[in-house]
């Protein structure tokens, strides 16, 4: 399946995983591994464990991983002051 994909959507695939994982390090290796768990379990979390859920992906900084990531797969940069924000 991968043959079929054009270069530049390999390489943005790449560029985007790479930044996933740079944001994965910010969390320590016991909330990567609870994480992990979590996720697995999908809709069946108590409401505990949804709410230390939230809390997890939080420190994962969603906000600046879904600009990073649009930024890299934009053919047009993004406006500095959204970019600018996140540093």
């Amino acid at each position: 399946m991968i043959k079929h994909l054009p270069f530049f959507k390999i390489l943005a695939i790449a560029q985007v995983a790479l930044l996933a994982r740079r944001h994965l390090r910010g969390l320590s290796k016991a909330d990567r591994r609870r994480l992990t768990e979590l996720a697995r379990r999908g809709t069946k979390l108590t409401p505990a464990e949804r709410t230390e859920l939230r809390g997890l992906v939080a420190k994962f900084e969603p906000r600046a991983f879904a600009v990073g990531a649009a930024n890299h797969v934009s053919p047009l940069p993004l406006p500095r002051w959204l970019v600018a924000k996140l540093r």
